[in-house]
This record gives structure tokens, C-alpha cells and sequence, in this order.
């Protein structure tokens, strides 16, 4: 798949276009655009990781696996991040695997030159650093709602996690796959799912998901959806949910903060 040369115009991928133009077009020489295809493996646990994904339309799960086969995800990227984190911070390994969760395409870069760009300093490494953070904090919220809130409270803020990340209301997701990434039976999920369908705010059918109320849905869900949300606009300028004319307009706001 060649590079579609209107992306350096517009990037698709969020936290690229948060660069300078100049910035950007240093790295587009080294940028490929590849297809993401559902369950392909993008990195796995204690192995090198040696390319660097900035989805568009896609979706990665980044999960962690027990040693009875059990799974739980600690992450999701789309549009609005990377994939390869450790990358930028001093090592290449992780305990963690990422695979593709929703199909699409990515900017695919070799880890060793995204490496030597970041430790040149200036806008790279600070979007990307800023971005880091963005991650702790989502990380650290979903482990206290984790531990804190019901299953609804914690489907309710996934399958809209999913939905803006996607920028779409309509996305295929088994229940099955839904329970592995809550950490939770099947059957919970299906109970809480079934909940949120008789209250009609979602239908489920055959494998895809449709959000039809998504103010009640939004209501439904614990605070953590908002509290990310919001830590993403104040460190990077926008919110994984944010549309991209709206997101040029916060960059050129924000970009002489962000060069400082």
C-alpha cells in the first residue's frame, strides 16, 4: 500500500497532526501507510517491538494475558495515539500484546528512527511525552473503575471509549470478545448489556453493536468517560472524540504552549 501523499496535508491519525508541519514532514520519508487487518498482531508480550503504529480508523487492543490464558485489556488505540509506547521510553520490550481490535489502516514507522527522532528533543518529544501522560492518567482511572464501579457503569464507558474512538455509533463487537477485555464472564456481560438494551440506549445483533441513546448511555457511565476526556484536551488539545476541523483549530491555538 503506497503513502497517500493528501495525509501530509492532513494527517488522519490525531497526535501526528498535533505536530508542526515542519516536524510532521521530517518524519513522512519514514512513514508507510499499512492496513490493519482484524487480529493481527501488532506486538507481543516480551518481544521486541520494531515498528511503531499511528491508527486511523482502526482499532488495537492492548492486553494483558495470565498464565492460564485468561486476558484483560489495559488499553485501546485508535485514531487519537500510537501503538509502541515503550519505544519512546528507553526499552522496546513489554508485558503487554497489541492486537488489531476493529480493522482499518495506520502510519506504520521503524521503532529505531521514531527513537532517534524523539531523543532530538523539540515538538516530537514533547506531543509524545504529553501524550504518554494522557495514557498514565487513562490507565489509572480504569483501574479505579475497575475496582470501583458496576458492569453496566464500566460497558457503558467502554462502548462509548469504542465509539469515540472510531467516531462511529455502529461497530462489530462479540460479546464474548467484550467479556475478555472487561475481565469479566460472559454472562455479565450479558446481563449488563441486556440492561442497557431493554433501557434502550443500545441494540446488539449478530455481533455489532448500535449506541441509540447515547445521552442515556453517557449517564449510564461512571465519570471516568469525562475525566479522560478531559485530560486528553488539556494535555494534547483535543479529545480522542474530538473532529478533526475542530482539532486544527485547538492545535493553532495551543501550538506556541506546546514549542515552550
Amino acid at each position: 500500500m503506497s503513502l497517500d501523499k493528501s495525509l501530509f496535508q492532513q494527517p488522519a491519525n490525531k497526535l501526528l497532526a498535533s505536530l508542526p508541519a515542519t516536524d510532521y514532514e521530517g518524519l513522512v520519508a519514514y512513514l508507510k501507510l499499512v492496513p490493519l487487518p482484524i487480529g493481527q498482531i501488532l506486538y507481543e508480550a516480551a518481544e521486541p517491538i520494531t515498528q511503531v503504529y499511528f491508527p486511523h480508523k482502526a482499532m488495537v487492543s492492548i492486553v494483558t494475558t495470565m498464565e492460564d490464558g485468561s486476558t484483560a485489556e489495559v488499553g485501546i488505540v485508535s485514531n487519537e495515539g500510537m501503538v509502541g509506547i515503550p519505544v519512546i521510553l528507553g526499552d522496546n520490550i513489554t508485558t503487554t500484546t497489541a492486537f488489531v481490535q476493529i480493522s482499518g489502516t495506520a502510519m506504520q514507522i521503524n521503532a529505531d528512527v521514531l527513537r532517534a527522532e524523539f531523543n532530538r528533543g523539540g515538538a516530537i518529544q514533547s506531543v509524545l511525552l504529553r501524550y504518554v501522560q494522557a495514557v498514565y492518567s487513562e490507565l489509572a482511572q480504569g483501574a479505579a473503575c475497575n475496582g470501583l464501579h458496576t458492569i453496566e457503569e464500566r460497558l457503558a464507558r467502554w462502548l462509548l471509549t469504542v465509539s469515540d474512538r472510531l467516531e462511529s455509533e455502529n461497530f462489530p463487537l462479540t460479546q464474548e470478545f467484550i467479556s475478555q477485555m472487561l475481565g469479566v464472564r460472559r454472562s455479565s456481560v450479558t446481563v449488563a448489556a441486556s440492561t442497557l438494551s431493554r433501557a434502550g440506549m443500545i441494540t446488539y445483533q449478530r455481533g455489532h453493536i448500535r449506541i441509540m441513546n447515547r445521552k442515556d448511555l453517557e449517564a449510564t457511565s461512571c465519570e471516568c468517560h469525562q475525566v479522560i476526556q478531559k485530560e486528553f484536551a488539556r494535555l494534547l488539545g483535543f479529545s480522542p472524540v474530538t473532529e478533526p476541523n475542530n482539532f486544527f483549530k485547538l492545535y493553532v491555538r495551543n501550538r506556541t504552549d506546546w514549542q515552550n
